[in-house]
């Protein structure tokens, strides 16, 4: 069935696959945004519980959703993978880092005489939401601004910049898309932590926190925006050249209407999950705004990859640049893993019906001081 499909094709779902998951992914920072909470919306041990033990049951998910993006996009576009993971090691090993301390610090927070004391934890997992963050919204931005390698004629990367890929961070546009993914996962916490605890005073200030963020996040997205729809871009030619083509993205984002119409879409869901939570004072607004922060992410990816675009574009040799037809595995490759990908539905399905049994009832105060909290996070 799927080994009848051109190439192409399965270049093209693969890339909508590989993307989708790591869309999924920034609707899970949900847990990191929440942990940057930890300073601002507890006002006592109490508090910072419930904050820690309701994010403290999803941030599995959420790891494991960053690698599973990280392994399909290495079956998928393994040229990537080896270009950007292996040259621009030294951000990706930062936020693997800050992942690592994540872990540490939910298994560590509260064992009794640790070394380093419960608040050094805390700080851990506020880094993890804020750098971790910071560094994947800039390696994100490169789609967009390009990486310093050359490939040579075995597809063999060299990369021309003594940072390894930190270089990215001092780039405004993927500053300023860092920045706004953090305050993004910071709405997303508020609104999530304010549906998954009962506690009054908490609840509150979770959906002030919520509207708040999302007004420090305009400016930053209004510019990425604007600089999105104004900056050149790397378009593809037929015969596979690459070259520099003013208003690319917005070019894009025109000829695919279906794409612009997620982008618009998902913000408009993202914005009004934070008023239904943070002006209406309902707690439904992580479902709207969750599957925003989805839509918004995947049209972005979309924008970047599809329309003859180079989805990994070099600054140091515009020909070295990547595109889904040249980074992609072989066709044989693509449709094995798409007969794999039959699964997923059925995964996902599983994923939701765990979810559904840990978020039955909301987190309270008695549970945490109950007997069954000396085994919590």
């Amino acid at each position: 069935m799927f080994g009848s499909l051109e190439y192409s094709v399965l270049q093209h779902l693969w890339w909508i696959i590989v993307t989708l998951v790591g869309s999924l992914f920034i609707f899970m920072t949900f847990v990191q945004g929440g942990q940057t909470l930890l300073f601002t919306a507890a006002r006592n041990e109490k508090e910072k519980m419930l904050i820690v033990n309701s994010l403290g049951r999803k941030w599995e998910l959420t790891f494991t959703t960053l690698v599973l993006f990280g392994g399909a996009f290495f079956a998928a576009f393994p040229l990537f993978y080896a270009t950007s993971f292996g040259g621009a090691y030294w951000v990706w090993m930062l936020i693997l880092l800050t992942f690592v301390l994540q872990a540490v610090s939910y298994e560590f927070r509260r064992k009794p005489n640790n070394l380093l004391g419960q608040r050094s934890f805390e700080v851990f997992l506020f880094i993890n939401g804020s750098i971790g963050l910071l560094l994947i919204g800039a390696a994100v931005g490169t789609f967009f601004t390009g990486s310093n390698f050359i490939l040579n004629d075995y597809n063999s990367s060299t990369w021309t910049h003594p940072l390894r890929g930190l270089e990215a961070a001092f780039d405004l546009f993927n500053v300023c898309l860092g920045i706004f993914l953090i305050f993004l996962a910071r709405v997303l916490g508020a609104l999530y932590l304010s549906n998954n605890i009962s506690y009054a005073p908490l609840q509150e200030r979770t959906r002030k926190a919520s509207l708040i963020n999302l007004l420090i996040a305009l400016p930053f997205l209004l510019f990425v925006l604007v600089r999105l729809v104004t900056m050149n871009g790397f378009a593809v030619s037929a015969d596979g050249t690459i070259a520099m083509e003013a208003n690319k993205y917005l070019h894009n984002l025109l000829a695919m209407p279906a794409v612009l119409t997620l982008l618009l879409a998902g913000l408009l869901l993202v914005v009004a999950g934070v008023v239904i939570t943070g002006i209406a004072g309902k707690d439904s607004g992580i479902w709207l705004a969750g599957p925003g922060s989805v839509l918004t992410a995947l049209a972005l990816f979309l924008t970047v990859g599809f329309n003859q675009t180079a989805f990994y574009p070099s600054r140091a040799d515009l020909q070295s640049s990547l595109t889904i037809a040249n980074a992609s595995s072989s066709h044989f490759t693509l449709t094995a893993m798409t007969y794999v990908a039959l699964a997923v539905p059925f995964v996902l399905a599983y994923i939701a019906y765990v979810w559904r049994l840990m978020d039955k009832g909301k987190i309270t105060v008695e549970e945490m001081e109950g007997e069954q909290a000396r085994d919590l996070y």
